[in-house]
């Protein structure tokens, strides 16, 4: 068994087409649309520019609010499910 999701679909193919391919139509939903405006607001907010190692991590229950943090460290807090 993988160690991470990355891993997991580096190793299998077919799954890895199959999540892209979700991913790509829930990006065109209206949902997927607000979340993606959201975070490109917060950076332009925060300054922080691409490429950047931080992340626009937003406070809890917030939209539009935030600070700068590591992306390490935001993307391995544990997520609702």
């Amino acid at each position: 068994m993988a160690k991470s999701t990355s891993e997991y679909y580096k190793s299998n193919p077919e799954a890895r087409k199959k999540r892209v391919k979700q991913q790509a139509a829930y990006n065109k939903t209206s949902k997927g649309k607000e979340l993606i405006k959201n975070a490109n607001k917060l950076r332009d907010k925060l300054k922080i520019a691409k490429g950047s190692k931080m992340d626009a991590s937003h406070y809890k229950g917030s939209k539009t609010n935030g600070r700068p943090e590591p992306r390490s460290k935001n993307r391995a807090r544990p997520r609702k499910k």
